[in-house]
């Protein structure tokens, strides 16, 4: 990297409030290796599971957006080409995903794919409840992982960690043997490192992304904190280019702007795949990205120095997707040790 272009590089981070040395940029580009090739499709250790996993995730999502015919088609056709990770939740168009992922999975061997399921319910009875409909749903008798979805705020985490909370439903269903790994999503640093003080998560699922870890920072922590509990790192919105600009036309009906290009999208996703523990990474929830992701997953070497330059490019003037979520949860006032537990977990395996 010339210096000119490194000192661009670091001042746009500096003035975003996040100061970034040589040493971290280029720390960056020491990923988990990759253990092995299903179909041309690198697959990495899910941190500490045991389970190799396809890099690139089926979006359980893009499936509200599709008939079943065609639903039964993208499934197969990923899990053809290397994908053994699929991602739902019930939330996902109200069931309907969960629904269509169930009958498209029919046939392929139970044994040969990941499957995760999420839930929103933060209370020991609406896990148990949900967890079981989740399970008739995708027609099946277990989950290879459940977790604890979209967390913000602390007092969503305090709820969640109980007693009487999600955690506790979800530690007695793993006992049943009807989930083999626990983990949450969350998008914002207080409630994922919060979270973590409570309970030995198996997997962190949060957003790892160029554009607010260049611009801010945003990730950092939380990767520092898995690695050191030894959870595997799930990357969401690792394609995304921030919120629409007010100048930019919409493309797609959809929240945020995602890289579509063919080298827009492998940057996005390398950038991510490079942080340590990153095992995967879940793409928009469009069938059409999700391909792009594929091809673009054939090469998953770190990114260079100079390559990080143009990522920086991509990222200027980035819209955050979570700051509004990160001020909420600063404005509760919470500390890890508001959960009660002060890093003293009831539960076995912890």
């Amino acid at each position: 990297m010339k210096r000119r272009h490194f000192l661009s590089v670091t001042a746009s981070a500096a003035a975003a409030g996040y100061a970034l040395s040589l040493e971290q940029i280029l720390a960056a580009s020491q990923p988990d290796p990759t253990v092995e090739k299903v179909a041309g499709l690198p697959r990495r250790q899910l941190g500490r599971t045991g389970r190799s996993v396809s890099i690139v995730t089926f979006p359980g999502l893009a499936l509200n957006r599709a008939e079943q015919e065609h639903c039964n088609t993208a499934v197969r056709q990923a899990f053809d080409q290397g994908v053994n990770f699929f991602d739902v939740a019930p939330a996902y168009g109200d069931g309907v995903c969960e629904t269509r992922l169930g009958i498209a999975l029919r046939g392929v061997d139970r044994d040969q794919i990941f499957l995760a399921c999420k839930t929103k319910k933060r209370d020991a009875a609406g896990v148990r409840a949900e967890l079981e409909n989740s399970l008739k749903q995708l027609q099946t008798d277990h989950f290879d992982l459940y977790q604890m979805h979209h967390l913000v705020t602390g007092a969503e985490v305090r709820q969640a960690l109980g007693p009487g909370g999600a955690l506790e439903a979800i530690v007695q269903a793993r006992e049943q043997g009807k989930i083999k790994h626990i983990g949450f999503s969350a998008h914002t640093t207080k409630a994922a490192l919060a979270v973590m003080e409570g309970f030995r998560f198996d997997t962190v699922m949060f957003p790892i992304n160029f554009a607010e870890y260049l611009n801010r920072g945003f990730g950092k922590e939380v990767l520092e904190r898995a690695k050191a509990h030894g959870a595997g790192v799930i990357a969401i919105k690792p394609m995304s280019r921030g919120a629409w600009p007010a100048d930019v036309p919409r493309t797609r009906n959809w929240w945020y702007r995602s890289t579509e290009s063919p080298e827009e999208v492998a940057l996005s996703l390398r950038f991510a795949w490079s942080q340590p523990g990153v095992a995967t990474g879940v793409p928009p929830s469009f069938l059409d990205l999700l391909d792009k992701a594929i091809v673009a997953a054939k090469d998953d070497r770190p990114v260079t120095a100079a390559e990080l330059v143009r990522l920086q490019e991509l990222a200027a003037g980035a819209g955050s997707l979570f700051a509004h979520e990160e001020k909420r949860a600063e404005t509760a006032n919470y500390s890890p040790a508001d959960s009660g537990r002060n890093g003293d977990c009831p539960y076995a395996m912890c």
